[in-house]
């Protein structure tokens, strides 16, 4: 088996670093689970997130964060935890991999179209929109507030002389 380039495993590594702080100096736990996750680590051998954890709680003291040289070390010792022959079997999983994200996926039913038509919406949800479906914002609410000083109700509004 040929050597892994340790400069591509550190290029991933500084990716799942910065995933989710651009100015990060040190991979979290969190990070270093995602790094095990993404990269089919967590699942190999049996690897369990309790594994990963304990690991990384072992070699990092608490509130730390990794550095590239911890993170050898780390996956040194889950290589060997694992009965591994080489820790360049979990380099080889982790070169050129980046961090997935999940986002937010296209509705395949169609059912949201159904709920943001105007058209078809009844009772007081109605009268909040005009016939082309746009909101009339506050003029579409029937419980306007005026404050003209006189309570509800009260008919003789502008009646009186001013002084």
């Amino acid at each position: 088996m040929a050597a892994v380039d340790m400069s591509a495993v550190e290029e991933t590594f500084k990716k799942f670093m910065k995933y989710g702080d651009f100015k990060a100096t040190g991979m979290t736990g969190k990070n270093f689970s995602k790094l095990c996750k993404d990269c089919k680590v967590l699942g190999w051998k049996k690897l369990t997130q309790t594994d990963i954890d304990m690991e990384f709680a072992k070699k990092i003291k608490k509130g730390s964060r990794m550095s590239f040289a911890d993170f050898k070390q780390v996956m040194q010792a889950i290589a060997s935890k694992k009965q591994a022959e080489n820790v360049d079997v979990l380099f080889t999983m982790i070169v050129g991999k980046e961090p997935v994200t999940a986002g937010t996926k296209i509705s395949k039913t169609g059912n949201v179209s159904k709920m943001t038509d105007a058209s078809q919406y009844t009772g007081s949800h109605k009268e909040r929109f005009d016939a082309s479906g746009k909101g009339k914002g506050l003029d579409g609410r029937a419980d306007r507030v005026e404050n003209t000083g006189y309570v509800g109700n009260y008919k003789g509004d502008g009646k009186f002389d001013k002084k």
